[in-house]
């Protein structure tokens, strides 16, 4: 099996030692060769090269922007039968879609699990997100989650701080949420909300889309939004029509508490094949973390069975 191991060496728990002894453990099983990131996009870049060079495997290991760069890279063309597989070696602050998949955040023991899946050759087919706007040339895959409005306001301004040196940390992005927050009890945003076959959803708040369960986490603690949303079915959708602090309040705390929120002002669906949003002004837009840009008008789709995941 010839596999591609692609590093982010800027990563939060990637170093040296750790990735000479995951390549080590690799090179015993397959024809490994190795790809170390040095620019935005590098690993999407050779990720499709790794397809088109005809490799069975590509190995993210890195947090959830690597894992996002690979899938996008994979997926560059499109689904095809015969992409390689998507292998993930957590390295990263929050690793979502390693969790979700159930790969353990400890990189020595997901290797474990990595070369097991190797050996006795098992996978798993996933569906993803696809995210189409007019800051997007050709589509975005999602793996775990996606947004437009406050989520997207945190994502663009932990950014920011990490830019300045800042290292990521739940207290780091706690802060930059209430901050976010504060901003939008402000100054709210105005969305419109399309899903199948249910009138449009008007002057919504907020919009979270997810494509597994958990949407992300707080340090060890898993965010449930859509507890009933699976890679194996469509998107889920959690909308709150108002940003009030009641509202907000008994969101927040019912997330923490339960992992099951229920409101009369939340619009919460566990399985639609789209997405549409709209607004007046331009908003922020996130996908797996990553900030986009601005824009006023987005689409999410539910893509069944895009991705072979080594697991």
């Amino acid at each position: 099996m010839r596999a591609l191991l692609v590093v982010n060496p800027q990563a939060t728990t990637t170093t040296p030692a750790g990735r000479d002894v995951l390549a080590h453990a690799l090179a015993s099983d397959v024809k490994l060769e190795i790809v170390q990131t040095s620019y935005r996009g590098h690993a999407a870049d050779a990720a499709s090269q790794a397809v088109a060079d005809g490799f069975d495997l590509v190995i993210a290991h890195g947090g959830d922007g690597t894992v996002n760069e690979v899938v996008n890279g994979v997926l560059r063309d499109g689904p095809r039968p015969d992409s390689p597989m998507v292998g993930v070696v957590p390295g990263g602050s929050a690793n979502v879609f390693a969790g979700a998949l159930g790969i353990p955040r400890d990189p020595v023991e997901a290797t474990h699990v990595l070369l097991q899946a190797i050996e006795h050759g098992t996978s798993r087919r996933i569906g993803l997100g696809q995210v189409f706007a007019d800051v997007i040339d050709d589509g975005r895959w999602f793996t775990f989650n996606a947004g437009m409005g406050l989520d997207a306001d945190v994502v663009a301004g932990v950014e920011r701080k990490r830019a300045k040196g800042r290292n990521a940390s739940p207290a780091l992005y706690l802060s930059v949420a209430l901050k976010a927050y504060a901003q939008n009890v402000r100054k709210p945003q105005h969305f419109t909300v399309e899903i199948p076959d249910e009138p449009p959803f008007e002057d919504v708040g907020m919009v979270f889309v997810s494509n597994t369960d958990p949407w992300t986490y707080f340090g060890d603690k898993a965010i449930q939004l859509n507890p009933s949303t699976s890679f194996d079915g469509g998107l889920g959708l959690s909308a709150l029509e108002t940003l009030r602090v009641p509202t907000v309040g008994r969101y927040v705390a019912q997330i923490l508490a339960t992992g099951n929120p229920k409101s009369g002002k939340l619009v919460r669906r566990d399985d639609v094949g789209y997405v549409r949003v709209k607004c007046e002004e331009p908003a922020n837009l996130q996908v797996d973390g990553d900030f986009l840009g601005t824009t006023t008008a987005v689409e999410f789709r539910a893509v069944p069975d895009a991705l072979t995941v080594a697991v």
